[in-house]
């Protein structure tokens, strides 16, 4: 492999990395605060693919405004759907939570097949980000994808100064570690659920429309990145940013260079993983020990 190739496919580990980590912080917040398993996290990485494919028409080439209606409608829907079903389960046991979750898979593919069909969709890149650049000689990386790892970059960022510098990020810091005690606090617990669930939600889904245009929009895509964003949160440790985003990274870079250099074993790479770090560390890399 030479000099070029290798950087391409750095680039590429980097980029798969961020994009899971997007999906995967908002399902370790969910899980770590909300004490909920939801199956249904890929659902609204679907989700958000499939509203790329139906706004972009009725947005033009504007494609970042069309990524901040896409996050503030899925923000709207996650708070909904969180105060309509998942403020129900949180005293539940995890057998009905996984019943629950997976009913809304169902209920989610059900409605995707009758709004636009079993179809194979498309998502034009913008203009302004069509075509690539050069990398050592012959080998050319695209301009979106380095827009995709530049986006997922400020959103780590952001989330980041959210949670260590707010005092929203201070409340879910501490809904993390016990619950309990935020309720004895007066801390409006049921609010910060809804929050927290809705930009869960809204990330999932901003990850769903940013990867629309790198490959297809297709039915049942949430549950290709399902397992491997619990991967993430175990190898990271459940409730914990920074861990979501060193698993990601990590998973990212397993897995690309798996692909290269051990085709046939590749699907087992990320399993090999996360069996090594919990056999070194049960609670995860980021995750606090019992």
């Amino acid at each position: 492999m030479d000099l070029a190739t290798f950087l391409v496919q750095c680039l590429n580990a980097v980029q798969y990395g961020l994009l899971l980590f997007l999906l995967a912080s908002g399902l370790t917040l969910i899980f770590g605060i909300m004490g909920v398993i939801n199956l249904a996290h890929g659902s609204f990485y679907m989700i958000g693919a499939y509203m790329a494919f139906a706004l972009s028409p009725l947005f033009g080439g504007n494609f970042l405004l069309m990524l901040l209606a896409g996050m503030v409608l899925a923000a709207l829907f996650g708070y909904v759907l969180e105060w309509v079903f998942f403020s129900y389960l949180y005293q539940r046991e995890h057998l009905q939570q996984v019943l629950m979750t997976y009913g809304l898979i169902l209920v989610f593919e059900e409605l995707r097949a009758m709004l636009v069909g079993n179809d194979v969709h498309g998502v034009p890149v913008p203009d302004w980000l069509a075509g690539s650049f050069g990398l050592g000689g012959i080998m050319q990386y695209p301009w979106y994808r380095l827009f995709a790892s530049g986006a997922c970059i400020v959103l780590a960022l952001a989330l980041y100064f959210v949670v260590n510098r707010t005092r929203l990020g201070m409340m879910v810091r501490a809904g993390a570690s016990d619950r309990d005690m935020v309720r004895g606090l007066g801390i409006d617990i049921r609010r910060l659920y809804r929050t927290v669930f809705a930009a869960g939600v809204a990330l999932a889904a901003l990850a769903g429309m940013i990867a629309a245009p790198m490959a297809s929009v297709y039915p049942n895509m949430g549950a290709s990145v399902l397992i491997i964003c619990f991967v993430v949160v175990v190898i990271g440790g459940i409730g914990s940013i920074t861990g979501a985003l060193v698993a990601s990274l990590l998973v990212g870079f397993v897995d690309t260079f798996g692909k290269v250099f051990f085709a046939e074993l590749a699907g087992i790479g990320i399993y090999v993983l996360m069996a090594i770090v919990l056999v070194w560390r049960p609670e995860g890399l980021m995750g606090r020990r019992a």
